[in-house]
């Protein structure tokens, strides 16, 4: 590849599985070697050092992410089907993954947690926007009259990334869909009490 934007993307995208598929600590840079065809000099042209690459891959990962979240949800007429679309993404997980090795969120949450500073700063980051996002929804879903106002709508947000997060988890480990479908049917539960 001779194109220098190309290469670097290339490197970042197929860094991007192995990190979340392997852990950011336990990938090594010859990992990314094998896994990109590129030497250590040419990977190093592009990235400070290895760090600097988790960091870009893991933006990578997260836009992409968000980008297929927004799309979907750009696309719904009313709350409950915005709501629909984000089931959907993350029903799609175990059969159709965005990119290997689950949730970008949950795994480099649970592996920055006390041993790297910047990229859990980074999950930190992409689970604000995950909740800005939701209280977005509720919020246009209150001001639309889609749902009831007097609901906490900090207490939904939470209630459900953290069912989602939970049930993408599950069903990861368990190789199987069925926590994350309970997750959502609970979840749909939920909406139906809450709407106008």
């Amino acid at each position: 590849m001779r194109n220098p934007e190309a290469t670097k993307e290339h490197i970042i995208l197929k860094s991007a599985d192995l990190f979340n598929t392997q852990g950011y600590k336990a990938t090594s840079l010859s990992d990314i070697t094998k896994a990109t065809g590129f030497t250590k000099g040419a990977i190093y042209r592009h990235f400070e050092n290895k760090e600097d690459l988790e960091q870009q891959a893991l933006h990578s990962l997260a836009k992409r992410m968000f980008q297929e979240i927004s799309t979907s949800i750009k696309e719904a007429k009313n709350f409950e089907n915005k709501m629909e679309a984000i089931f959907t993404f993350f029903d799609g997980y175990m059969e159709t993954p965005l990119y290997k090795g689950g949730c970008p969120l949950l795994n480099v949450a649970i592996e920055s947690d006390d041993a790297n500073p910047i990229l859990k700063q980074q999950a930190f980051n992409m689970l604000s926007r995950l909740r800005l996002s939701l209280q977005t929804l509720f919020d246009n879903g209150i001001k639309n009259n889609q749902i009831q106002s007097a609901i906490n709508v900090d207490y939904y947000t939470t209630i459900f990334i953290a069912t989602l997060e939970g049930g993408i988890m599950m069903s990861k480990l368990e190789g199987t869909k069925t926590a994350i479908t309970h997750a959502i049917t609970h979840l749909r539960t939920l909406i139906k009490e809450i709407v106008s």
